[in-house]
């Protein structure tokens, strides 16, 4: 085959073959070799692996390859459950034991800490979902609309690898059973009817008055998500986490370590509808909590009446906001961060090291941009006393990870 306009031609000649040695897994998955010093990136592959590996880019600083055969098996090695793992984008992790995810998500964890804030610490083994298939609440497939009507539509997910290219998914094994079993339904209707351009689905599965859960493709029904005694209605499209078996033991994580004899009051930054501010709110005199979507904080001031939580207080901003008007004694204080992938703004820690509370939970969809975070607390004295990474998405690259933090004394 030739090589694409744009191919460059070193340091491997396109579709080059080659046996490699996989030493480590990247944070998106990928498996690590090295041929004399240049790093190669392979595709489902495991640490410890020989394999055969196809070259199809070379980058200023290392190559991509395809996986063609693997060689000598990792034992952490298991059979895929979904027929699709390696086509579709969705999962970096069914080939790889259970047991094996977490302590990979674990060094993950370790490895930035080390590498970006040059910090040596001890990072809790990763908490384990109690479900690791058909877990997902919320799933949405993408569709784009055929050139001609007689061609076939794919309905699902990105393939591996691929920007735009959707590979077609009738069922997904990490999706609820209901979910799943509303799926077929759902992609016939869009078929019949695909509209003017491609778009995206939304399925997602809540809880009615019985507790039976029964699944919504309408992004403006009124759904409901429950956490230990807390009940949480949000709308259908709106974000809220995705594995509810593991939410319990995840926020009585969060809970457990903002409280402390001192600490009588609670600021939640990036409250959204308000999942931290209202299962701890119990715990605390005040809590002030801050959204910057009007949306997400009005249904979390409904979420308080529905719960009969009278001692939080919202507000509909950028999380930068909630010190102005804030008039808890800082040595009395918790702060519960929950930023969006992106991570905290330098204006918010700013502001946040100007208050010093007297503690900080940081929750992170995003390791590295937490562990960026993490250093500019550090460089202004606050003191790292635990790391704990939860594992919410099994058999996918993410880890949510949560950092807690002493004030400066």
């Amino acid at each position: 085959m030739r090589p694409p306009k744009k191919f460059r031609p070193e340091p491997f000649p396109y579709h080059h073959e080659l046996t490699l040695q996989i030493d480590s897994l990247t944070n998106l998955g990928m498996g690590v070799a090295r041929v004399d010093g240049w790093v190669v990136f392979v595709p489902h592959c495991l640490p410890g692996e020989t394999v055969r590996a196809r070259i199809y880019r070379n980058e200023k600083n290392f190559s991509q390859a395809d996986l063609i055969e693997v060689v000598t098996p990792s034992p952490d090695r298991v059979p895929p459950t979904c027929p699709l793992f390696g086509e579709c984008g969705g999962c970096q992790y069914q080939h790889l034991s259970y047991e094996a995810q977490l302590s990979w998500k674990t060094r993950q964890v370790t490895e930035l800490m080390k590498h970006m804030a040059g910090l040596t610490f001890p990072v809790n083994p990763c908490h384990p979902s109690p479900q690791q298939w058909g877990y997902r609440s919320k799933i949405t497939p993408h569709y784009q609309k055929p050139r001609s009507p007689d061609d076939f539509m794919p309905i699902g997910f990105l393939a591996q690898g691929r920007r735009s290219q959707i590979l077609d998914v009738p069922q997904c094994p990490i999706a609820m059973k209901e979910i799943n079993e509303a799926l077929p339904a759902v992609r016939e209707a869009t078929r019949l009817r695909p509209g003017k351009k491609g778009g995206t689905l939304l399925l997602r599965a809540t809880i009615d008055g019985q507790n039976q859960r029964h699944v919504t493709t309408d992004p403006n029904a009124v759904v409901t998500e429950v956490c230990g005694t807390t009940r949480f209605d949000f709308l259908a499209g709106e974000f809220f986490q995705n594995n509810p078996f593991i939410l319990g033991e995840f926020v009585g994580y969060v809970t457990k370590q903002a409280r402390l004899a001192e600490t009588q009051f609670l600021i939640d930054a990036y409250c959204g509808s308000g999942l931290f501010a209202l299962c701890l709110a119990p715990h605390f005199q005040q809590v002030a909590a801050v959204e910057v979507s009007e949306a997400a904080v009005e249904w979390a001031r409904k979420n308080a009446g529905k719960n009969a939580i009278s001692n939080v207080s919202f507000l509909a901003a950028s999380a930068e906001a909630i010190f102005q008007g804030i008039t808890f004694p800082a040595k009395q204080t918790t702060v519960v961060i929950d930023p969006p992938r992106k991570g905290c703004t330098q204006e918010f820690l700013d502001q946040l090291i100007a208050f010093s509370p007297r503690r900080v939970v940081y929750v992170s969809c995003d390791p590295a941009t937490q562990v960026r975070d993490l250093a500019i607390l550090r460089d202004a004295g606050f003191i790292l006393t635990e790391v704990q990474p939860f594992d919410l998405f099994p058999h996918t690259r993410h880890v949510e990870n949560i950092m807690t933090f002493d004030g400066p004394f």
